[in-house]
């Protein structure tokens, strides 16, 4: 498996598919068997997963090579911990509206010296307590990917500052939330949004760091990548599971539209 944090790193794209509403190892697994992707976004943020759901899903992603990652609401300390011991490759803030609160969330997300996360062995990252305190640390700090989402208006007008903190690794754009914020809602290629995306670019190429974002539609994508954007995230299970059904009735709309008419 190359982590989400390599690729990035080495300079290559990433391709990501979301799963939250149906938080099933079936799909992780009919994801990897699909092919092209390299992580899969387990997103805890609006599907509110428990723990132990968590710890199932990163375990189904290392089982078939893939990375993982959990996008958190930035609320607490053990909301951005408790992922990253079980197992996932990193962790990603949503609605971050400060430059003190993704510092706050860096603090959270590294042990001393970095930060003032607290260390447990007992679970996968600790290999069960097979590790050595030391190498728990040295492998948390450097290895674990952490993000935050540019979606709102506050982060938008301090990206510059956001991109600069040390230990943070990535942004990504949120792009419904935004053209929400922006007055421009579900307009991803307004010149709002346009403008947007060139900012937060700017602020991440000239930090160093990566940047990423949900695609909205082909065009989005290339325009995305046309400013330096690596990581793309497609789709979700859900948008899948209705593209599929749309499929299926197309293919069968003889079957389906007769069955509708008898039905009403």
């Amino acid at each position: 498996m190359h982590s989400i944090k390599q690729r990035l790193a080495d300079g290559k794209e990433v391709n990501i598919f979301s799963i939250g509403a149906i938080p099933s190892f079936k799909l992780i697994e009919m994801v990897a068997m699909s092919g092209g992707y390299h992580a899969i976004w387990i997103d805890e943020e609006h599907a509110a997963l428990s723990q132990r759901e968590i710890e199932q899903l990163a375990l189904a992603c290392r089982s078939v090579g893939l990375d993982s990652y959990v996008r958190i609401a930035p609320t607490n300390y053990a909301a951005v911990m408790r992922p990253m011991e079980a197992g996932v490759g990193g962790v990603m803030a949503a609605q971050v509206r400060s430059l003190e609160e993704v510092q706050q969330i860096v603090s959270w997300a590294k042990f001393p010296p970095l930060g003032q996360r607290g260390l447990n062995p007992s679970n996968y990252e600790g290999s069960y307590g097979t590790k050595s305190l030391s190498e728990i640390v040295e492998a948390g700090n450097r290895l674990r990917w952490l993000s935050v989402q540019i979606e709102t208006v506050e982060a938008l007008e301090c990206v510059e500052q956001i991109a600069q903190v040390s230990g943070m690794d990535h942004l990504f754009v949120g792009p419904s939330d935004l053209s929400v914020a922006l007055g421009v809602p579900g307009q991803f290629m307004h010149d709002k949004c346009k403008s947007a995306l060139e900012r937060i670019s700017r602020a991440a190429l000239g930090a160093g760091k990566s940047w990423g974002i949900l695609v909205r539609s082909p065009e989005h994508a290339q325009f995305c990548k046309s400013l330096g954007c690596q990581l793309f995230a497609f789709s979700n299970e859900l948008g899948a599971f209705f593209q599929g059904l749309k499929a299926i009735k197309n293919n069968y709309a003889t079957f389906l539209d007769s069955d509708e008419k008898k039905l009403s």
